[in-house]
């Protein structure tokens, strides 16, 4: 036990000990007539000695709100226990007056201040936080209670005194209206006090420290005259100091422990006044004389109805209040729960609501789905930020494009839709306005942004998933077909689609059975046929379908994202290949060896990672493997742009593939550190065409002719793609170049078809070698020699 807990349970049972001899002297006085009536009046200063010296060590609390309270009290009982020690002096020296003198001026005066001072303190006490309405109600609420708990303590106490047979003097009954009004403050301000540093029991005790002995004295002065004045200075005025001392140890014990309170404070307060305030008023209705301390009680059962009326038109306006609140609160988490929190735009729950509704009242129904095209581009290129306003501009455009007449949807991700509904929705003409719109540049960046539409119409009998299905299929059909487009669903639209989805289905299991192959094209020096490169390409071995086309799976494998380990497979395959080649024929056999990348791979953080340990595992020098990538993969943003730099300055050799088919490809060549241009095919498709006119053969070699020269003035090297007839080489090698690939060079082979060419190539570099150089091989003569079959 603590000191401050041994110190407070020592003053109560010093207190408790004072009021029990005041008990065993008053007894004895009233029934024997020991020692004089003076003697009554000496317990009281005692008693409140006793608990100012126990308030004393809580007036330097650290919380400035319980200082000043236990301050507050402790000046208060210092008042009161100087008033009554005042009076004790008095009373012994004028022992023979005990019984008719009165308490003299000044001492009433010092015990009045004390009391008041106890008030204001309790008063000072802060209530729960509140605001508004509430801070109304609150005042309200203890109003009532205040003044119907002090109208029945007027009726039961203080009126009976004044009319009592031997009336007490004046000081006495404002001493005891005092003690009675603290206690009713007490009552009132606790019931709302939440928390806090002063306790609430604390309160109560201290409170009723001068409202039970103000109501006990009450009685006695009613019922015994003046002769009550011996017990209730001797016995029940005692009390109070104990009470005091009491409320101090409540205060120890809760600094020590945490308090809990109730959540509302005050509900049955109010509606306990009431219910006291109308006690006097039963009395009068069963025959209680109609006197003057009754017409008081009638006044304040006026003013507590008044304020009751008061309070419950308060309370109705706060009750409309909330209830209006709680409705736009409803109605706002209803809009937010079906519509689309960024547009503003309906979402896909109901959406699927009213194409339901639609189906199940066999309404005409039709569902466009927009799908923007290579929206994924703008997010990696401006941010998400500029690609969340696109997204309410686009939803802007449909908005106003379709009216109030159709429902506007944001499905999900960069894909909207719009439910049409009853006879007169064609959506062949809402799509045509659609693709219109989208046009024109849109948002504050002015993008251009292009769409895939689909067109689904509910046949007789559709759900909304079949619906939604099929228009799914008429989007995917109208991006096979080169996007920005519209689709109508027809009728086995989707057996296409659904072939295609189940391919890509079943390349996880083609990539856990090892059913891919690599297969290498060779790459030759176009003026002697020497195989100087090879080109790693990926086949699909499907043990139903037979050879699966790289055509139809790898947009499948990019759609599915599988191309990382499929892409992660051919890498490895290749360099390993390749360093076995390089074991196998020397530094002169095989000088690189490439494999395309897509830009799925790129944006994959590891893939630089995977590169590097595919080298190391394999022990192929980094300069001798070729990355081949797209111009749009190129574009595809910073990680791309990232990773590009970080294999350059692996000493890895990128080339640019199918240069001259982007929008950006002179630009490229200066931003992406390539080493190889790989000519595109489409401009190598008959350049070899003699017609008879000049001009026309210059145009046909222009873009070649002006690819060759740029790689040259940048220090690049060039690779010729999709060569298939003699006259091409031929046109090529006069344009200049000297690399190229294609059907009639070497068709993709499997690696020990790639041996033999490079097994050819070294017996015929060994039998140059051993000729002497004045009778050196002929070009011709190799170029026979390592031309590969077909």
């Amino acid at each position: 036990m603590t000191r401050s807990t041994l110190g407070s349970t020592t003053y109560v049972r010093a207190t408790a000990a004072v009021a029990a001899l005041g008990t065993v002297w008053c007894v004895a006085f009233l029934t024997v007539g020991a020692g004089l009536e003076a003697i009554a009046y000496v317990f009281v200063p005692i008693g409140g000695a006793l608990a100012a010296a126990s308030v004393r060590p809580l007036t330097t609390a650290v919380d400035p709100v319980a200082r000043r309270f236990w301050r507050g009290v402790l000046i208060a009982v210092a008042l009161i226990t100087a008033g009554y020690g005042w009076l004790a002096v008095d009373m012994l020296t004028h022992a023979e007056q005990a019984r008719t003198r009165s308490m003299s001026a000044p001492a009433a005066a010092l015990t009045a201040i004390g009391f008041l001072v106890a008030f204001v303190a309790l008063a000072r006490v802060p209530v729960a936080a509140s605001g508004g309405a509430e801070r109304w109600r609150m005042t309200l609420d203890r109003m009532i209670a205040f003044l119907g708990c002090a109208a029945v303590l007027w009726y039961v106490g203080l009126a009976p005194m004044l009319s009592a047979r031997e009336p007490w003097s004046r000081q006495a009954m404002l001493l005891v209206g005092l003690g009675l009004l603290v206690a009713v403050g007490a009552a009132t301000k606790v019931s709302y006090i939440v928390g806090g540093p002063v306790d609430r029991v604390a309160i109560r005790l201290v409170a009723a420290g001068g409202g039970v002995p103000a109501g006990a004295v009450s009685v006695l002065a009613v019922q015994f005259g003046y002769i009550a004045s011996v017990p209730a200075q001797a016995i029940v005025m005692p009390l109070a100091p104990v009470l005091v001392t009491l409320g101090v140890a409540a205060q120890g014990r809760a600094d020590r422990a945490p308090r809990r309170y109730p959540a509302r404070h005050g509900v049955l307060l109010p509606y306990l006044a009431m219910i006291l305030v109308d006690v006097p008023l039963v009395a009068v209705a069963f025959g209680a004389p109609l006197r003057w301390p009754v017409r008081v009680v009638l006044i304040a059962a006026v003013v507590v109805t008044a304020l009751v009326m008061v309070r419950q038109y308060l309370a109705s306006r706060e009750n409309a209040r909330l209830l209006r609140t709680a409705r736009t609160q409803e109605e706002r988490l209803q809009h937010e729960v079906s519509h689309d929190g960024l547009t503003g735009l309906a979402n896909r729950a109901l959406f699927r609501d009213r194409l339901t509704a639609a189906l199940s009242a066999d309404r005409p129904a039709a569902v466009l789905l927009i799908d923007l095209d290579d929206f994924k581009t703008v997010n990696d290129l401006l941010g998400h930020g500029v690609g969340d306003r696109l997204l309410v501009a686009v939803a802007d455009r449909l908005r106003a494009a379709v009216g109030d007449e159709h429902l506007a949807v944001r499905v999900g991700g960069d894909e909207f839709a719009v439910l049409l509904t009853g006879a007169g929705a064609v959506p062949e003409e809402l799509a045509r306005s659609l693709l219109a719109v989208f046009a024109e540049p849109i948002s504050e960046h002015r993008l251009l942004v292009q769409a895939s539409i689909g067109a689904a119409v509910a046949a007789p009998g559709s759900t909304v998933d079949s619906v939604l299905r099929d228009a799914d299929v008429a989007v995917f059909t109208a991006k096979q077909r080169g996007k920005a487009g519209f689709v109508r669903y027809v009728d086995g639209m989707g057996e296409p689609v659904l072939a295609h989805m189940q391919l890509g289905g079943e390349l996880r299991r083609a990539l856990d059975q090892n059913e891919f192959r690599v297969v290498y094209q060779p790459i030759v020096r176009l003026d002697c046929n020497r195989v100087i490169g090879v080109e790693a390409l990926v086949r699909w071995h499907h043990p139903v379908r037979g050879l699966v086309s790289p055509a139809d799976f790898i947009p499948a494998a990019e759609r599915t994202g599988l191309i990382v380990p499929l892409g992660r497979f051919v890498l490895r395959e290749t360099c390993r290949q390749a360093a076995a080649w390089l074991a196998e024929f020397g530094p002169d056999g095989l000088a690189e060896t490439g494999l395309n990348v897509s830009a799925r791979q790129l944006h994959d953080p590891d893939f630089v990672a995977d590169v590097a340990a595919a080298l190391s595992d394999s022990g192929l020098p980094c300069e001798r493997l070729v990355l081949e990538v797209t111009e749009s993969a190129v574009l595809r943003g910073q990680q791309v742009s990232r990773a590009l730099y970080d294999l350059d300055r692996m000493g890895i050799r990128l080339a640019l593939d199918d240069f001259g088919t982007g929008e950006s490809s002179l630009s490229l060549l200066r931003a992406f550190p390539a080493a190889i241009v790989k000519l595109d095919k489409s401009f190598v498709d008959g350049i070899e065409i003699d017609d008879g006119h000049p001009a026309a053969a210059d145009a046909r070699q222009a873009v070649a002719r002006a690819v060759i020269q740029l790689a040259r003035a940048l220090g690049l090297d060039t690779v010729a793609e999709g060569i298939e007839s003699p006259e091409q080489v031929a046109a090529l090698l006069d344009l200049g170049y000297t690399v190229g690939q294609g059907y009639y060079l070497g068709e993709p082979m499997t690696a020990d078809a790639v041996s033999g060419l490079l097994a050819v190539q070294v017996r015929a570099a060994e039998e140059a070698r051993e000729i002497s150089p004045a009778r050196e091989i002929s070009p011709g003569r190799e170029a026979r020699a390592a031309r590969p079959a077909g």
